[in-house]
């Protein structure tokens, strides 16, 4: 076997068997010299000249407009989160209440990308943390969930990401988060596995004492139909 087809198929292994290799997203130094409307102009060709590739017809009125929209999607929408200019702002209060129980956000709607073969990612976080005297708007840790799930993840990464940025808006350790999710890449290829999703959580502080953790995972467990 030649030493590219060794790579290209180490490198196929490796996207199949979901490894990720930093829990920093590997972000090149140069990564916003070109700005937004840049972008779009140099991945609309690319993606024009995939779709050509493959043999589609482009002056097809459904078809020919898809490039300038994948485009446009990929750097304003479903990659938005690569850039810090879109890191939501976390306004923290004084927990003037006193409250010293947990905290819990669960069912929290995510879409995300697999970074191995850009396929969609759709599940549900819950996250927790206890106050040290400090908390933070509810709809924020919507938002930090959708931060970092806007760009191409691994679920891992997205869990450590979501943890490590609360920590540090919040002053404190004591954070955890449960994401419970389905990768394209598993149902609609490969494989081809409808009904497996994946569950990955990262405990903080407090957390990582058995019976905090419970407590954590009974919440997410509860029944809050309304």
């Amino acid at each position: 076997m030649k030493l590219g087809q060794a790579l290209e198929k180490q490198y196929d292994e490796r996207g199949n068997d979901h490894i990720g290799s930093s829990a920093d997203t590997p972000i090149r130094e140069d990564a916003f010299v070109l700005d937004e409307e840049e972008k779009i102009e140099r991945i609309k060709k690319s993606v024009r000249e995939i779709m050509l590739t493959l043999g589609l017809d482009l002056d097809d009125d459904s078809l020919k407009g898809t490039p300038q929209r994948v485009a446009k999607m990929y750097v304003k929408e479903i990659f938005g989160g690569l850039h810090p200019k879109r890191r939501p702002e976390s306004s923290t209060f004084k927990n003037k209440y006193k409250y010293g129980e947990m905290l819990v956000e669960k069912n929290i709607v995510l879409y995300s990308t697999c970074e191995h073969h850009l396929l969609p990612i759709v599940g549900r976080a819950h996250i927790a943390y206890i106050s040290n005297g400090t908390v933070v708007g509810l709809s924020k840790m919507n938002r930090i969930v959708d931060y970092f799930a806007k760009r191409p993840q691994v679920q891992e990464r997205l869990n450590i990401q979501i943890v490590k940025e609360l920590q540090q808006v919040l002053g404190t350790e004591d954070v955890a988060c449960v994401i419970d999710a389905k990768h394209l890449c598993v149902n609609s290829r490969g494989i081809r596995d409808i009904e497996s999703s994946t569950v990955t959580a990262e405990y903080g502080g407090k957390f990582k004492d058995e019976a905090v953790r419970r407590e954590f995972l009974d919440y997410i467990n509860l029944d809050t139909d309304f």
